[in-house]
């Protein structure tokens, strides 16, 4: 019904209002070239060991309808196709945006195949958040410190007791001190050391690894345009090692 009333342009004023874009048929278009760009990607990491897309992260869409600017969810798309395939066993979902993935949350409640890692801010967006696999919530102000301290005690645990064989990153950079709308304090240092802790420990083990960018409202564009491109630079050197 969702699909229906996108490509017939029938949304209800309030389900607009609910995804929060004006909705268009070039913009559908473009929601559906990121959500597919996002399988590509995870094929891409299945051959290469890491890739990264340069959009996606789009982890408020639901199954039934979108919101937070998000109208498909490309990550939950893209980790059925997979498994719909045979092209993965076991996914895991690792979503460090400063948002926590509602989306992700509901639309995997039941599925054992994927394991979903949300790690963000306490009293931030979305005010009702359906509980994932495992939530880790952060107070306001968390900084480099205490943030990497969590990751680095967490994730390791995860994929040693779930042991899954391809891992989607969400490197949301809304986790910046400078970010409008995130309310916990990393640094660039601090965002680049977490990207460098997922990437590392995901290639340790082996795992491919696809990464998508979510969200990032720092007021200077050249912030989130650096906070992104670390983790790019995460990826080449791995791969270079």
């Amino acid at each position: 019904d969702y699909w229906h009333k996108l490509k017939t342009g029938t949304l209800t004023d309030k389900e607009i209002r609910k995804i929060g874009l004006p909705m268009s048929a070039s913009l559908i278009k473009r929601e559906r070239y990121i959500t597919h760009a996002t399988y590509e990607c995870a094929l891409y990491a299945k051959k290469y060991g890491i890739s990264l897309s340069v959009s996606g992260g789009t982890h408020h869409g639901f199954a039934d309808h979108g919101e937070g600017f998000c109208v498909f969810n490309d990550v939950c798309v893209a980790s059925n196709l997979l498994l719909a395939r045979g092209q993965a066993k076991r996914i895991l979902s690792v979503d460090l945006d400063v948002h926590q993935g509602n989306g992700n949350a509901s639309i995997m409640a039941n599925n054992p195949a994927v394991f979903v890692f949300s790690m963000h801010g306490k009293k931030n967006y979305p005010f009702i958040k359906p509980p994932s696999d495992l939530d880790i919530e952060l107070d306001d102000g968390t900084d480099d410190n205490a943030y990497l301290t969590i990751l680095g005690k967490t994730l390791p645990k995860i994929i040693h007791n779930f042991d899954p064989d391809m891992l989607f990153y969400q490197a949301g950079v809304d986790v910046l001190a400078t970010d409008k709308l995130g309310k916990l304090s990393l640094s660039l240092q601090g965002c680049y050391e977490r990207d460098k802790l997922v990437l590392t420990t995901a290639h340790k083990a082996g795992i491919p690894v696809a990464v998508v960018m979510g969200g990032g409202y720092s007021p200077d564009i050249e912030t989130v345009v650096a906070a992104h491109c670390g983790v790019f630079g995460v990826a080449v050197g791995l791969m270079a090692s």
